[in-house]
């Protein structure tokens, strides 16, 4: 298959001459990628099962990871689920279009093949523009999980897209980089009280001040990787995702101590003859003189952390690095999806460096 790339100059008032083509592959039941305002999507028609199946094959992706719809308009939901539960309706008045995702029990018009067999569907309104209009003129919910190999970390420009996708997908649409850089906040508000499946730009405190509630996280998100035969409720509960080639280990504990025990860890590694990389802030950056270091950005600004995460991971990659050595983050705010994606990439080989034999917990 030869994969078709069209750049979209201006972002915010795409050409709709441009978006047409795109529009009616989704529609015909092809493969686009095309931004998003958190990553990039690789989309499909969300109501023909066989278009999301070719999702599922394009990525390498296991069929119980289900995927997520993309409407453009608010009257596109209903035709989509059985009910509207009050917590999400007052969810979506507040959030939408942004990134967040919401779960609610499906109608029979969304097949299992996008569910990945659940009897609820996940529903997003993007506020990109290019990828608003696109859904807009395809006339149809777009399913469209990160346009990437499964596992690999997340695209955010159209290249990172091409390095997985060229061959395998109909079209990309370049709309440059994207904005927040990490996936969608994800909420259950299919159950009694609505519960958080991903965390991502709308924190936990954001939805609490819509709710006037406690929004939990789902124990899965902090306990570690779920079972072989528990299927997920949501994308990226389950399955190794995010993760760079290299073995990445994330260290936690005191500044000082965390800097010292990253640098004696890499030390060791490049005396081995190891390609050794470290992530770090634009506060420690000098404070690493060996290795492949590279900043996330300031910690006093996580959108900047969170926004160059994958760019970070995919660079390592391109690098060849062995091994990667990470400054861990707040698990506050934003912090909290930085450190889930972290977590996950790392699969889940934490070090503390408070502990005097450096303690590791996997």
């Amino acid at each position: 298959m030869k994969t078709e790339r069209i750049i979209i100059e201006d972002k915010e008032q795409p050409e709709e001459e441009l978006l047409k083509k795109p529009a009616e592959i989704l529609r015909n039941g092809g493969l686009v990628a095309f931004p998003t305002e958190t990553v990039y999507g690789l989309g499909a028609n969300a109501l023909n099962e066989e278009a999301a199946g070719k999702i599922y094959a394009a990525k390498g992706r296991p069929s119980d990871n289900p995927l997520i719809a993309h409407i453009a308009d608010f009257d596109d939901l209903p035709p989509l689920v059985t009910v509207i539960p009050e917590a999400g309706r007052r969810l979506m008045e507040a959030f939408w279009p942004g990134p967040l995702t919401l779960i609610f029990p499906k109608s029979d018009l969304v097949p299992y093949g996008t569910t990945g067999g659940l009897d609820t569907v996940a529903v997003r309104m993007p506020a990109d523009p290019v990828a608003n209009a696109l859904i807009r003129l395809a006339g149809v919910p777009v399913a469209a999980p990160s346009a990437n190999t499964s596992g690999r970390p997340s695209p955010t420009t159209a290249d990172h897209v091409w390095q997985d996708m060229n061959g395998k997908i109909d079209m990309i649409v370049d709309g440059g980089a994207v904005g927040i850089g990490v996936e969608s906040t994800i909420i259950d508000v299919s159950g009694d009280e609505p519960v958080i499946l991903r965390p991502g730009a709308i924190t936990q405190e954001m939805a609490f001040s819509v709710l006037g509630q406690e929004v939990p996280l789902d124990p899965a998100i902090v306990s570690g990787p779920m079972k072989a035969d528990v299927r997920p409720k949501a994308p990226g509960m389950k399955y190794k995702h995010y993760a760079p080639k290299a073995d990445l280990t994330l260290v936690e504990g005191e500044t000082e101590n965390v800097i010292r025990t990253i640098k004696r860890l890499a030390e060791e590694k490049l005396s081995k003859g190891f390609r050794v990389g470290i992530i770090c802030t634009e506060e420690t950056k000098e404070r690493y003189p060996d290795g492949m270091v590279r900043s996330m950005g300031l910690r006093a600004r996580e959108e900047t952390i969170a926004h160059n995460l994958y760019g970070v991971l995919r660079e390592f990659d391109d690098l060849d690095a062995d091994f990667i050595f990470s400054e861990s983050f707040s698990r506050d705010h934003l912090g909290q999806a930085i450190m889930n994606r972290l977590t996950k990439a790392a699969g889940y080989h934490i070090l503390n460096a408070g502990c005097k034999e450096d303690c590791v917990h996997d």
